[in-house]
């Protein structure tokens, strides 16, 4: 018999500061009628004191809590991120120090919107080769509020603050069935952020405009709405008609219109969340899970097949294929 690596629990944190469209209409030239016609987005959660590592800790502590698997149990801790809050040490670090997993190895991966989907599949190849029963976090967390340019109306409505993750564990009968992983560095400059800080007095020319997040939006949308959709319907191939679910990473509510046309799928299997979170990059699509297996949309009792799919910065992308 086959073994899988299943998602055993889940877990979200996020800041308690809501910042609504009309909250920020006050401070750039914009709107709520401007932001959710073309975004989706109402609202999203802006830290005022939480670091990307603190919300990350705070999932991972509810993980542990919920599944009973103590943090010695654990074999590594995964945090997708593009804000962590130093270069070094990892946010995976010190989450696996906070909760005490004192015999696992932990790192960060990034890969900006795709980060979980691509962490999730390094966690999935982690655990295949185990032959004891053996347990895995991966966590996605954002503070993205400390990246973005305020003034920038293009991009300072767009994004939001959050951390959201699932525990993993092997020799299951369902979970990860397959998954594939892609990427165009060709198309990289779409989207930057945190450019390092150029003051060596050697460099021979300084230039700090790259350390807030930039990027094309059209480029980024053209991305998605062909590029990604095209493969994930490649990708899906013949399963399409066994999926429940679609929870792909929250950007907005116009890609996924697009993405279910593409498909020929009904909207309604595309789940949503980003009107009330906007987009949290890496934490966007553990957030969108947790939030639906908490309001039993979805279980975690191998009843359902569902498609994960993340894409963004890099420009990274990937789909993974599960059954929850």
């Amino acid at each position: 018999m086959t073994n899988y690596n299943r998602i055993m629990q889940v877990a979200h944190a996020v800041p308690e500061k809501i910042v609504t469209n009309d909250d920020l209409a006050k401070v750039v030239d914009t709107s709520d009628e401007w932001i959710f016609s073309r975004t989706g987005i109402k609202q999203r959660r802006i830290a005022q004191t939480e670091n990307t590592s603190d919300l990350c800790i705070k999932v991972a502590q509810d993980l542990l809590a919920k599944s009973q698997v103590s943090a010695e149990q654990l074999d590594f801790v995964i945090v997708a991120t593009m804000t962590p809050d130093y270069q070094s040490p990892s946010v995976a670090c010190q989450v696996q120090g906070a909760i005490g997993a004192v015999n696992a190895f932990a790192f960060d991966l990034s890969a900006a919107c795709a980060g979980f989907v691509y962490a999730l599949s390094t966690a999935d190849k982690l655990l295949k080769a185990k032959t004891n029963q053996s347990y895995g976090m991966v966590i996605g967390g954002e503070v993205l509020s400390r990246v973005i340019d305020w003034q920038d109306r293009s991009t300072c409505v767009l994004f939001g603050d959050a951390a959201a993750g699932v525990l993993l564990t092997n020799q299951s009968t369902y979970g990860i069935i397959r998954d594939q992983l892609l990427a165009d560095g060709t198309r990289s400059n779409s989207l930057t952020s945190g450019g390092n800080l150029q003051n060596s007095p050697f460099i021979l020319s300084k230039d700090d405009s790259q350390r807030c997040l930039r990027m094309n939006g059209r480029d980024i949308f053209d991305f998605a709405t062909r590029d990604v959709a095209k493969s994930l319907s490649e990708f899906v191939g013949n399963d399409l008609e066994d999926i429940d679910y679609f929870l792909l990473h929250q950007a907005n509510a116009r890609i996924l219109d697009k993405m279910s046309k593409k498909l020929h799928v009904d909207r309604e299997r595309f789940l949503q969340n980003m009107d009330r979170y906007g987009n949290t990059s890496a934490a966007s699509i553990p957030l969108l899970l947790s939030e639906k297996v908490a309001d039993q949309t979805l279980s975690l009792e191998g009843k359902q097949k569902v498609v994960l799919s993340g894409f963004g910065g890099g420009l990274a992308y990937g789909h993974l294929l599960l059954t929850l």
